[in-house]
């Protein structure tokens, strides 16, 4: 039995508090130390990190530990490593939970190798078997589900977003226990200058949006009046994007078609491909517009909880059971309706504001 189970997390860089995936670890955290009886520790990374301290003062964490600092404040492999490092040695930890952020999948498997310990990624949940933990994670494109099991300490589990429910409760006010570290100046050569984001409106990957929206090669053929539409395509997809918030996703036979010299839609790219690639969005629900529901693109929908799709052809992949409803009509007709309830709807949102 592990001494404690240990929760690494790294503040947000831009406000001070724990991002939504470090609170979803959290939850596992709390969840896994009450099942076996062992002392729950934190530890924080960032420039500040009294504000998240005190938001998870009622989790039951018998220590919180910090690095904290300008040189912490931002994501960098060499402080990162660094600093995570102190806090495992003043927690003898030997069971690690954090996030699989981007930042922490640069810097804790450098961690594992400092500590002489084993790391695993993407892991999707946590168990006890016969008294030991068990780390459940997807293989092959998320086709296998697989559980490991490690005798070597420490172990550390990065977590995927989404797979926990993320923990909940009330602030207050929490000692945060600082561990110094001494940074050279070799460490520090790595500066962030500035962060270059897309505008809100030109976003089309939301992670946490409500909806996915998945548009197929349908989009880009022959339409019934014998030509392609890409452009109509393109406009119709992007207000619905805008009008709903939601995410968008492509089909592999939709993002492939950029190189073999066919109609594409431009703002799709194979950041947006569900299917194929391991991506598993965690949206509540999805929409799939001129997609087959072939096995490869349904895999990518496995943790979406409700399925709609539309589709011309009422023999479709979706109509074989791996839709929960499926709409038999012209997508393009139906993106326009849609689009035209969301106006409409905007506009007595609008006028009931300004009453």
């Amino acid at each position: 039995m592990a001494k404690n189970i240990f929760l690494l997390a790294h503040v947000d860089e831009s406000g001070g508090a724990l991002p939504k995936a470090a609170l979803e670890v959290l939850g596992a955290a709390v969840e896994l130390a009450e099942n076996r009886g062992a002392p729950l520790i934190i530890g924080l990374i960032g420039g500040e990190t009294g504000t998240a301290a005190d938001s998870v003062a009622g989790c039951g964490a018998t220590r919180i530990l910090g690095v904290s600092g300008a040189d912490f404040a931002q994501p960098r492999f060499a402080s990162d490593a660094a600093g995570a490092e102190a806090l495992c040695r003043a927690a003898d930890a030997e069971l690690i939970l954090a996030p699989s952020t981007s930042r922490f999948q640069r810097a804790l498997p450098a961690l594992a190798h400092r500590l002489s310990g084993r790391v695993d990624t993407h892991v999707s949940s946590l168990a006890l078997v016969d008294g030991a933990v068990c780390a459940t994670r997807w293989f092959y494109r998320q086709r296998i589900e697989g559980q490991i099991q490690r005798e070597e300490r420490p172990w550390i589990l990065l977590m995927d977003a989404g797979c926990h429910e993320a923990w909940s409760g009330a602030a207050g006010s929490a000692k945060v226990e600082q561990v110094s570290v001494s940074l050279l100046d070799a460490v520090k050569r790595t500066n962030v200058v500035g962060i270059r984001s897309p505008k809100m409106d030109a976003q089309t990957i939301r992670p946490e949006a409500e909806l996915l929206f998945v548009a197929g090669a349908g989009w880009t053929k022959r339409q019934t009046d014998g030509k392609s539409h890409p452009e109509v395509a393109e406009k119709l997809i992007l207000e619905f994007l805008a009008a709903s918030k939601a995410s968008l996703g492509g089909s592999k036979s939709l993002v492939d078609q950029s190189g073999e010299n066919q109609a594409v839609l431009r703002f799709m790219t194979h950041l947006n491909q569900v299917g194929q690639t391991g991506a598993t969005p965690r949206h509540p629900k999805g929409l799939s517009t001129c997609c087959h529901g072939e096995e490869p693109h349904v895999v990518g929908w496995r943790f979406i909880n409700e399925r709609r799709a539309v589709n011309l052809d009422p023999n479709c992949g979706w109509a074989r059971g791996k839709a929960d409803v499926l709409y038999v009509a012209d997508a393009f007709e139906v993106m326009k309706e849609v689009n035209a309830l969301l106006g409409a709807a905007k506009a007595v949102k609008l006028a009931t504001a300004t009453d």
